[in-house]
């Protein structure tokens, strides 16, 4: 039985050389077809002519939201805070009274200002009647003239103190209006810093009063950006025409909230330690959806980079020079070409060097293309995004077709090494036979 064995065993052997070298021999005569072959046809892929156009911008600048119009609150006399007229963290209009700081001592103060004035006018009446009396008698010589000059002397004193009680009045007047603290703007007031019944001095902080519509964010503007927006703007157009978006990123799985607005102010000089602009946009808070000292970044409208070249985004890959582009040549052929890259605008690469109008440049997906590769130049209808979007779609596609077929061999393998197994046990019970 052994013998019979081993010799089956030969015979499988020498089967499966002679499989293996019939499988060699096919695959070198396929490979010597395919070699004497035809050339593969050239690729259908989409090709733009490089012209100078205006590329709009998709950039934001961080800045933080502020209330252009928050108060603080400060006591402008002194004395005992008596009342508090609102209650914290409530919305309070214009002119609503919100503390009261000891009127009854402003009220005293005024009522003997207006006393003082009073007698001040009685002296003032008095001296203008003996200023007459005494006018006539020096024209009948019969007064001196030192005695006139000394009631003309009274009289402008007497007029002078009058001045003096008016103005200490309305001084008295002022003090007992502040002494009734009203809100100056309206707006969401926050917490008190000094409770009721504590001495306040001029200038003792009480709170603070926030408005929320509308909202101002200061940023800084690149000095490029700065000069690429004046001039984008006509002769009639204002910075207000310039539109803005704002975005507050979202806490959570919360989306981003998102304000519309306008640019209030675009500075005109440039800051020598930043090489930037100052610039202000207002946005209105109906909802108040934002609050201020919140990070957030802002968008202007119509930002422009003027009289460039660019490529769509996918167009650019990297070479072993650097970021290259493939160029047709005369023969519809690959031609690598390294360029110096500038901003990326939305989908749009701008180029700063490396490329000429009237070159024709491949934007489709150059996965798979060399030096030398035969192209089929398809028009290209000038929608970067949409090339992009298609290459993401594709390159999606393929790796889940890879790792479908990853599965699956990893699925075979494991069947194959299960029947190799039921294999061997087989041959080692024949064997013991």
């Amino acid at each position: 039985m052994k013998k019979m064995s081993f010799s089956l065993r030969g015979s499988l052997a020498v089967l499966v050389t002679l499989l293996v070298l019939t499988g060699c021999n096919q695959g070198d005569e396929s490979g010597e077809q395919a070699q004497g072959g035809e050339e593969p046809p050239p690729r259908p892929v989409e090709v733009m002519e490089m012209a100078r156009q205006d590329i709009p911008l998709d950039k934001s600048y961080p800045a933080m939201l502020r209330s252009d119009d928050e108060v603080t609150l400060v006591a402008r006399v002194s004395g005992f805070l008596e009342e508090r007229h609102y209650e914290r963290g409530t919305f309070v209009e214009k002119g609503d009274r919100l503390f009261t700081i000891e009127p009854d001592l402003y009220e005293a103060t005024v009522n003997e200002r207006e006393a003082d004035l009073q007698s001040a006018q009685a002296e003032l009446a008095r001296t203008n009647r003996d200023a007459e009396r005494y006018e006539q008698l020096l024209s009948q010589d019969s007064v001196s003239r030192q005695q006139y000059d000394q009631a003309m002397a009274d009289q402008r004193v007497a007029q002078a103190n009058v001045a003096q009680a008016e103005a200490a009045l309305a001084s008295a007047h002022l003090d007992l209006e502040y002494s009734k603290v009203t809100a100056p703007v309206s707006g969401m007031i926050g917490l008190h810093q000094v409770n009721t019944g504590n001495l306040v001095t001029d200038g003792t902080e009480l709170a603070t009063i926030t408005p929320l519509d509308p909202l101002e964010v200061r940023f800084q503007l690149p000095q490029r950006d700065a000069f690429e927006l004046r001039q984008q703007l006509s002769e009639n157009d204002s910075v207000s025409d310039i539109g803005a978006n704002l975005r507050v990123p979202g806490l959570d799985d919360r989306g981003d909230t998102t304000l519309e607005g306008r640019l209030d102010f675009l500075g005109s000089r440039v800051d020598q330690s930043t090489s930037t602009v100052q610039a202000a946009a207002i946005f209105d808070n109906p909802q108040a959806a934002v609050l201020p000292g919140q990070f957030v970044r802002v968008q202007l409208e119509d930002m422009k980079r003027y009289d460039v070249l660019a490529v769509p985004e996918i167009a650019v890959t990297q070479g072993l020079m650097g970021p290259q582009v493939f160029v047709l040549d005369e023969n519809d052929e690959a031609r690598a070409r390294t360029v110096k890259l500038g901003e990326v605008a939305g989908p749009w690469q701008i180029i700063r060097e490396g490329l000429d109008e009237g070159d024709r440049v491949v934007v489709g997906d150059p996965a798979g293309i060399e030096p030398g590769t035969a192209i089929d130049p398809q028009s290209f209808d000038g929608d970067a995004g949409a090339v992009v979007e298609d290459a993401e779609e594709e390159q999606a596609q393929e790796e889940a077709e890879d790792q479908e077929q990853a599965q699956q061999a990893l699925e075979g393998g494991e069947s194959g090494g299960s029947d190799a197994t039921d294999d061997s046990g087989g041959d080692e019970g024949a064997e013991d036979e």
